[in-house]
């Protein structure tokens, strides 16, 4: 999974990238986007891993590409730094918290900014067509050209009333047909208000909330610093400050989960690892993302949700207990499984 992270040139954008990933802005690439994997943490592959005690530990991770800043008031060049992470699964939006500006407007205007960026995809292939439907071709191929038109043109009368192609709640075989345009208002949103250790643990505007409900509040800047000095000096700071503790982790799980994400587990001596999936994803699509073999000669799943491991302590006991299960292909992965996958040579 990759979260494009976005915002408008002076956000910190490129702060919190550094902070979320511990990879350090290059500014050779700062036009074409740079990449960043953490770790996602996770209390319950600790626990199995200290239940286990395997030879490797692997947590799941999270792709991260800082793009471009946006600019505000230039804006002919924000359509191709927008670009640069149509391929992404996700946005992660950061709002300037630390000059006194108003985050809802700062959001609304992204959001403008997304959707004109789309609109020119789209208007663009309208052209094409319209220019196409004038031209004599079979009729099944005119078919496809004109109801790909007659979507396009739905999508087009939203976005010109200020609407995402999200608003339109398109069915499943309408998002497919408009896959290819990876379309930025249809990914996932998260909103991440990026603030100075003045602004630490205030609540977030009324108005911010109301366009973003689960909107974060993170002092990036600051846990960066924080981390760079001694643990003596940090916590002598942290005191000061009446910080309890860092905020990442957290904001780590909240970018994962928000992203529709899941994680499941596969377990053993020889390793103990999180995998990350997309919600819904079925067990013979997680066999896949273990090994492309498993996913082909897949035979069943045995299944054990991690809260009910945790409490019987053993695979012997989970299925004494009735909490062991097999399940077929068609079984959509819950998060938090543990699973093992049967599979023919």
């Amino acid at each position: 999974m990759k979260a494009g992270i976005a915002g408008f040139s002076g956000s910190g954008k490129s702060t919190v990238f550094h902070w979320l990933t511990g990879v350090a802005p290059d500014p050779a690439k700062a036009q074409q986007g740079q990449l960043g994997k953490p770790d996602i943490p996770d209390e319950r592959l600790d626990w199995l891993s200290a239940h286990f005690q395997p030879k490797k530990h692997t947590p799941a991770k999270m792709e991260f590409l800082d793009t471009p800043g946006l600019l505000p008031t230039e804006r002919r060049d924000n359509p191709r730094r927008l670009g640069i992470m149509r391929d992404a699964g996700g946005l992660l939006v950061v709002l300037n918290g630390f000059d006194g500006g108003n985050l809802a407007d700062e959001l609304r205007r992204f959001r403008e900014e997304i959707l004109f960026a789309d609109l020119e995809i789209i208007s663009n292939r309208i052209d094409k067509l319209r220019d196409q439907l004038k031209k004599p071709k079979p009729g099944k191929q005119k078919e496809l050209d004109q109801a790909e038109l007659d979507l396009l043109q739905r999508i087009v009368a939203a976005m010109e009333q200020g609407q995402g192609a999200a608003a339109l709640g398109l069915r499943d075989d309408e998002e497919k047909a408009v896959r290819s345009f990876q379309l930025l208002t249809l990914k996932k949103e998260l909103v991440l208000v990026n603030v100075g250790d003045d602004r630490v643990g205030q609540p977030l505007p009324d108005d911010l909330l109301a366009l973003a409900p689960t909107a974060l509040l993170a002092p990036a800047k600051l846990e960066r610093e924080l981390e760079e000095l001694s643990e003596e000096d940090r916590q002598a700071f942290m005191q000061d400050m009446q910080l309890a503790g860092f905020s990442r982790t957290e904001v780590l799980r909240r970018i994962f989960y928000a992203m529709s994400q899941i994680v499941f587990f596969t377990v053993g001596e020889d390793e103990c690892r999180a995998w990350s999936i997309p919600k819904g994803a079925t067990a013979v699509e997680a066999a896949a993302e273990v090994h492309t073999d498993l996913s082909r000669g897949f035979v069943r799943g045995e299944v054990v949700r991690f809260e009910d491991f945790k409490k019987v302590g053993s695979m012997k006991e989970a299925k004494s207990h009735g909490v062991y299960r097999l399940e077929s292909k068609t079984y959509v992965v819950q998060d938090g499984d543990i699973l093992h996958i049967l599979a023919s040579t």
